[in-house]
This record gives structure tokens, sequence and C-alpha cells, in this order.
């Protein structure tokens, strides 16, 4: 058995949360490598290591004085240092950073964070330090270069037993740094992962995994146990986020379970995300998630389905304003066009203007105030009946349904509903399907 175990901000963010981490590898032999990323949080009004470094970079740009945030960056390493015993000289690397600011790129100085951490987390283990700008390589489209990044971890792997890994940089094509989106950490992860065809990647967090509903707004929700990669995207597409999407990719190509787990709580089984599961679900569905913020744009004109293109020439319109469209519910004569609010906010009137004079429809009427909620469920489409029920539910509790959507898989129903009737749509579906499910 051989893992990838990840850390992320919440599992570094202080000597005591290292100490959580050393119990928690020390504890499985399988934990050979480790990738941490930059010291998060340690209380709700604290900083993240990273943002601080963001907010220096701004603070060498504009040549404002940064001897504030030098200040909080350099106790927070030295606090871990100090309280772990380490010997590494983190003064003296500090000192060296902070002078060669106006040197640095902003993805250079940014990605310090995993990189101080991981030196002081290899030490505090006992494992060799591995820098990933040595290791992880991108082409020159920002892509990973996959040949030549398999063969680094190879090598690393073949020289070294153990070792502690930066998360969320690597090197281009020109040597120069580059970096991940933020919660790049989880890439990096799953990267290793798929090099090395690891057995499982562990992505330890603050949470136990993936609940079946948003605990805000349902109490106590159920956890989800198991999952499937187009589960997880789905429910993540929608707001149920704990891991980094794009982290998924480089996992599933292999196969290869994630499984989400609990640094503050390690007995937990946490959630394993995998395409193919052979876990029976004790419910019909697996999660709910669900979005506010969507405008909906309908167009109705007689004799539409005889008129060939009409869709598409409504589309190019908002194709020209750069639009990401979320659902498009049809019928013969009409068809809405959902987006978000924050993407129409300035130039909706101007777009149903120009559907109006360019294509000339009966009507079109746009209705801001919508809500999107996903029912989501692999086994969804072996139950008969579930989308009856839902709606059943829903017109039961004098909830009136916007839009209906379902994937052509059956594994997804979203449906649109007022903004007002968002939290209690989202606890009908879950009384319906799990409470009641479980009684």
């Amino acid at each position: 058995m051989l893992k990838i175990t990840k850390f992320g901000g919440s599992s570094v963010a202080n000597a005591t949360q290292f100490k959580k981490v050393k119990n928690i590898v020390e504890s499985d032999p399988a934990r050979q490598y480790v990738v941490v990323s930059a010291p998060g949080r340690r209380t709700a009004s604290d900083n993240k290591i990273t943002d601080l470094l963001y907010l220096l970079d701004a603070h060498r740009h504009y040549h404002v004085d940064a001897s504030n945030v030098t200040k909080i960056i350099r106790e927070r390493f030295l606090s871990i240092k100090e309280e772990l015993g380490l010997q590494i000289n983190m003064e003296k690397e500090l000192d060296e950073f902070f002078a060669n600011l106006s040197k640095m790129t902003q993805a250079e100085i940014v990605s310090r964070g995993e990189y101080f951490c991981a030196k002081m987390m290899a030490e505090y283990l006992g494992y060799a330090f591995v820098d990933a700008a040595d290791v992880i390589r991108f082409k020159m489209d920002k892509s990973i270069d996959w040949e030549a990044t398999t063969a680094k971890v190879k090598a690393k792997c073949a020289k070294y037993d153990h070792f502690v890994f930066p998360g969320f940089y690597g090197t281009d094509a020109n040597g120069h740094i580059q970096t991940f989106p933020r919660g790049g950490g989880d890439i990096t992860g799953a990267v290793l992962a798929r090099c090395i065809d690891a057995d499982i990647y562990e992505n330890w967090t603050d949470v136990s995994g993936f609940l079946m509903a948003d605990p805000r707004i349902v109490k106590n929700p159920e956890p989800i146990t198991h999952i499937t990669y187009s589960e997880l995207r789905e429910l993540s597409y929608m707001g149920a986020s704990v891991l980094h999407e794009d982290a998924i990719f480089p996992a599933k190509e292999k196969n290869i379970p994630i499984h989400i787990l609990n640094t503050n709580r390690p007995q937990d089984k946490g959630t394993i995300i995998q395409e193919n599961i052979d876990q029976p679900s004790e419910y019909p569905i697996t999660g709910i998630a669900g979005k506010t913020g969507f405008t909906s744009i309908l167009v109705y004109k007689k004799h539409m389905s005889n008129e060939v293109g009409y869709i598409r020439k409504v589309l190019s319109i908002l194709e020209e304003y750069h639009i990401s469209i979320e659902h498009i519910p049809s019928s013969i004569d009409s068809f809405s066009i959902v987006v978000a609010d924050k993407d129409v906010e300035d130039i909706l009137y101007e777009m149903v203007a120009r559907i109006k004079s360019e294509l000339k429809p009966d009507r079109v009427r746009a209705k801001s105030g919508l809500a999107l909620i996903s029912t989501v469920g692999r086994n969804m489409s072996s139950k008969p009946g579930t989308s009856g029920r839902l709606f059943g539910a829903l017109g039961a509790n004098h909830i009136n349904i916007s839009m209906i959507a379902q994937g052509s898989d059956e594994m997804n129903i979203t449906v649109g509903v007022k903004e007002e009737d968002f939290q209690k749509t989202i606890r009908v579906i879950y009384d319906t399907f799990v409470t009641k499910e479980g009684e």
C-alpha cells in the first residue's frame, strides 16, 4: 500500500497542528510521501500565510512599507520553529527572502509559504525535503508536462524512502516558478499520486469529508462516506466545496481513490471518492447542493421548432458578451437561458434589447431572484419514481418550481425556485430522501 498524504493549511497552521500531522503520518507506514500547504488560519480572525504573501507582493509592487506584514509572517514561522525545537535556520531563510523581494515574481513570493512550511515539516518528521520547483513541470500553455514531471517524481521516490513536498507550485519551461490556482496544494497531491500510481490519495483538512447537505441549512446532515468523481463534480459545481475540483482529474485518470479526512478528528471515516463504488448506498440520493443569484431569460416565438438555428442565434448574442450558460430548459415554442446574476448585471437589458431587435421573438422576459438546487445520486436512475417524489414533496410544501433540468445520465435533477424558497427547498428534499428514508 502506497499513499500520497496531503495536509491543507488548517492542518499546518501552528505547532499544535504539526504535532497532529506527525501522529497521523507515523501511524501508517504507507504514508511515505507528504504534501503540505502554507500555514492557514489559527482562528477565524487570523490570516492565511498565502494571503499575507499576496499582500506583501502588493506592498512591494506599489512601493509601500511592508514592515508590518513581514513582521507577522516572520512571527508565524518562527513560532512554529521555536515551539517544536527545530534546528532549521528560519531566521536566515526569512531574512534572505525579504531582502530579495524586489528580484522576485509574484508567483515566487506567494509560493514561499508552502516552501518554508515543507522545510520545517521535513525536519520535524525526519523526512527528506524535495522542492516542487525541481519536480513539477509546466508547459508553455500552463498545462502540466506529464512526461517530465512523472520522470522527476519517480526519480525522487527512488532516491528517498520518505519526503515532504510543498504544494501549489512548480516551474515553467523557462525555469521560472509557476503556481496552480488558489487551493492548488490539492492539485499537487493528485499530481504526485498519478505519477507514482499511488493506491490512495489522502487529503487531510479540517472537515470529516462531505455531508449530504449544507449544515448551515440542514441540522446534522448525514455524512457521505462514498461518492463517485462524477457525483462530486456535480455537487462541487453547485457549491459543495471541500476539495479543489482540478484535483479530481489527475486521480480520476488512474482511478486512484481520494480519501478526504479530518486532521482534528482522524478517527472519523471521512469520504472516499472513487468512480467505481461497490459499497451500497443507504439512501436513494448522494447529496444536495445549490446556489442563489441566477437570472432566467425566457424567449418565446410561435413555430420556433420550424425555424432552424433560432436558439443558436440567441446564444451567439450571449457569446459576444462572454456569458457562461448554466441551463437551457426548452419546449416547442420557447426556451429559457439561465445565467448568473453577476455575469449580466450591467448588460442584461442591453442583451434583451438585441434579442428583440435582431431575432424578433414574440416575447422576451428576464426574471431574476432564481436559486438552483441540484439533487445528485448515482442510484437515482435505478429507483423508479425518484423525480415524482421530489416534485410531489416540493408541491406539497407549496414550493413553486420555475425550472427543471435533468442530466442524460439521470444522476442529477436540478430545479429552479425563488430565492426566498432556497433553504426550504433543500430541507424538503433532504427530509424526503434522507430523514424519512431512515425512519
